[in-house]
Parts: C-alpha cells; structure tokens; sequence
C-alpha cells in the first residue's frame, strides 16, 4: 500500500471471501482460532448480507486493485449502543494508521443511525488494538455489557459518540 492515500468504501458481497479469509487468518495468528471468537461466527462468511440490516454497516479498506485488506463494522449491540465489530488489517497493510481510519468511519455511520455509544470486545493477546482503543477515546470497562457468543474476549471498551 507504500503512502497511497487509502481508500475505504462500503463492503460489497464481492468483499465477502476475502474479508472472511482476513478474520480468521488474523485469528489464526494469534492463537484466536477457537470457539468463542468470531473465528466460528455462522455469518463470517456472508458479512455482506448480515451487515445489510438496519443500523449496522461495514467498511473494507482497499488496495490499488479494489481488493480488502482491512474491515471493520458495527451493528445494534443494545439500544442507543453500537457494537464495534470485526476490525482486521492484513499485514500488508498495518502501520499506515488504517485501524484509526476504519474505527472513524464506522463511528461516524453508526452516530448518523442515531447510536450515542460504541461498545467493543477484545481479546488481550491483540496487544495493538489494546492500545488503540484508549487513544481513540474508548474506556475500559471491567467486564461485558451483556453476555455474548464471544466469551473468550476477555477486553471490553465503551465510548460515547
């Protein structure tokens, strides 16, 4: 990607396979490959149709060839509060501050569907989004919202939008 200007867009259903294979070849490499990550979600890899739902979207970070090399969404977690949800940069494309630029993005659609928090869960091997998040305005929180298929998360963030 070099210093290109990165370009996000919305996720298309052509973005399915390659964001399916980005999630969980990010998972793998942290050991994260087990029940209770979104490694097994049954909508990993038909992310395109799950975020077509109301309030919720996704944005996949692209490269020369309009190909994803990084994503990150959000859905209805409860109420007024959104879910960050599935932030993945493939390795080619770390270091360039792409992780910033994609969390912006989904906190800005997810404050235009009227959402006034953001909620996230994370694991504490994925030390990089562990520092990221407060940078960005997330407060730690000492345990989930509410119980979730994710029980292997062990970091959890709130922020208001």
């Amino acid at each position: 990607m070099g210093d290109d200007i990165m370009r996000i867009r919305q996720m298309t259903i052509q973005d399915d396979q390659a964001v399916a294979d980005l999630v969980r070849s990010s998972l793998s490499h942290f050991g994260l490959d087990i029940p209770g990550t979104a490694y097994f979600d049954p909508q990993l890899d038909h992310l395109f149709e799950f975020y077509q739902q109301e309030q919720s979207g996704y944005f996949v970070l692209v490269d020369d060839n309009n190909h994803a090399v990084g994503g990150c969404g959000f859905a209805e977690y409860d109420g007024p509060v959104a879910e960050l949800q599935k932030l993945y940069i493939s390795p080619v494309a770390q270091g360039h501050g792409a992780s910033r630029q994609l969390v912006v993005r989904a906190e800005s659609a997810a404050r235009a569907a009227g959402f006034q928090q953001m909620y996230l869960e994370t694991h504490h091997s994925l030390t990089v989004a562990c520092q990221l998040y407060p940078k960005l305005g997330y407060q730690p929180l000492p345990g989930p919202l509410a119980d979730g298929p994710h029980t292997t998360m062990d970091r959890f963030f709130l922020k208001s939008l």
